[in-house]
């Protein structure tokens, strides 16, 4: 079993609710189960979109702590649960998804989760023992089984109307003008029975979830209680927000996305490279497995020189290195190393693919090669401006080959400085206005 530091940081990580109510008993409770034995322990994630984000990422790396404890992580993917549509946070009620849809995005949530899970065994764990395995299930394997008369007769009659309407996401929506379907109604009660169904199946002690979800860890909490007279513990995470306070997320529109084909390793990598100083050691200690006196170390060094970044790339590597592997961490070096150094051989060792999602505003142009072109035939043939004003921006030097000045319209493009390995020429006119020249040979 690992050490209690370890399993005191899991508690102290998140936040912990017995029964929504928290206090040091309870804490303390928790720790010595940690501590004396295995447990498992689950967080949903309901498939909404075919993505999981970061304010997903937190809870799932609490998870990680726990299997790095020797605790079992189960991950539980909702596409029963995404068919009712959770009302927490919410201020009118989520489209309904076609079954169609809710299946594919089960599907891309569990091989995101596969991803991580195995990224961080195979990336960050550097210990010789054994993880235990990660549980990845879907909660419709159950439901699929079970006959709605025999459910409201088994379980609905644990639930009390008093409890349930008092809970804040349904009197937030009771007193909305769109008011609260009755489907919705009923979701704290499947949440409350996932719980139950791994409580008597695996054991599952501890539920892990954002802070949006205590009122329904504390349904699930209430009905385990009242069917089995055991004590189980909800754990939540914080939100994640923005530097003005607002939730990271789908709902907001401004989430940073877990998968590459809707938010780039780059675009991921560059997010943790950009938080505010403020936020270094919150987010070192959120997002990283390392040990506190290094976190410490890191901020201390970061201090000395803060427009190094240093602290903001330990954590963009990491977070990185978890959620893309390898393969996406080094894509993101590379196009950082490309998009802000004048380095030449920065931009040729980018794949096409990098340079487009790099510069995905910039024209794309496919001209042919031909020995003796100049800037100026450049500048013309990718129709960067007009004839009259051609050669008033390059003197001015408002003209940009591969990041470097050209202020000369007669220059001959040289291979390897104007044209690149890769036969691709990059142009700025300005501050802002790319092109992607890609070079035919005749």
């Amino acid at each position: 079993m690992a050490a209690p530091a370890l399993l005191k940081c899991i508690v102290t990580t998140a936040r912990f609710c017995n029964g929504l109510s928290r206090n040091t008993q309870s804490t303390n409770e928790l720790v010595e189960i940690l501590n004396h034995g295995h447990q498992a322990m689950y967080c949903g994630f309901d498939p909404t979109a075919e993505s999981l984000h970061i304010g997903n990422l937190l809870a799932v790396i609490t998870m990680l702590h726990c299997q790095r404890a020797g605790h079992t992580p189960i991950l539980l993917v909702g596409g029963a649960t995404a068919q009712i549509g959770d009302p927490s946070g919410k201020t009118s009620e989520r489209e309904v998804m076609n079954l169609e849809t809710i299946q594919k995005n089960v599907s891309s949530l569990k091989s995101s989760l596969e991803r991580i899970f195995t990224n961080h065994e195979r990336l960050l764990w550097k210990k010789d023992s054994k993880l235990m395995p990660a549980r990845i299930l879907d909660n419709i394997s159950w439901y699929n089984e079970i006959k709605l008369v025999d459910f409201l007769s088994s379980v609905g009659r644990n639930f009390r109307m008093g409890q349930m309407l008092g809970k804040h996401s349904v009197q937030t929506r009771l007193k909305g003008p769109e008011g609260m379907s009755f489907t919705e109604f009923t979701y704290q009660v499947f949440q409350a029975y996932d719980w139950l169904h791994l409580y008597k199946k695996y054991g599952c002690l501890i539920q892990i979830g954002g802070s949006d979800q205590m009122g329904n860890m504390k349904a699930g909490y209430d009905l385990i209680s009242r069917i089995t007279g055991k004590t189980v513990y909800g754990l939540t995470v914080p939100l994640i927000t923005s530097t003005t306070g607002d939730k990271l997320g789908k709902t907001a529109g401004n989430a940073l996305w877990l998968n590459s084909d809707k938010t780039s390793a780059f675009e991921f990598y560059q997010f943790f490279v950009r938080i505010p100083d403020s936020e270094v050691e919150k987010y070192l200690n959120f997002f990283t497995f390392l040990p506190h006196s290094e976190i410490e170390d890191i901020v201390i060094k970061h201090k000395t020189k803060p427009e190094l970044r240093y602290a903001q790339k330990k954590i963009a590597k990491l977070v990185t290195l978890l959620v893309h592997g390898e393969v996406g961490l080094q894509s993101a070096l590379r196009c950082t190393d490309a998009l802000y150094s004048s380095d030449v051989k920065a931009l040729a060792e980018l794949s096409e693919a990098e340079l487009s999602l790099l510069f995905r505003d910039a024209a794309t142009v496919e001209l042919s090669l031909s020995a003796g072109t100049t800037i100026m035939d450049l500048a013309m043939k990718a129709q960067c401006f007009a004839k009259e004003d051609a050669l008033r921006i390059i003197k001015a030097g408002g003209f940009y080959v591969n990041h470097h000045r050209m202020t000369s319209p007669e220059y001959v493009l040289l291979p390897g400085l104007h044209v690149l390995p890769n036969d691709v020429t990059l142009v700025r006119v300005g501050k802002k206005n790319y092109y992607i020249v890609k070079w035919i040979h005749m």
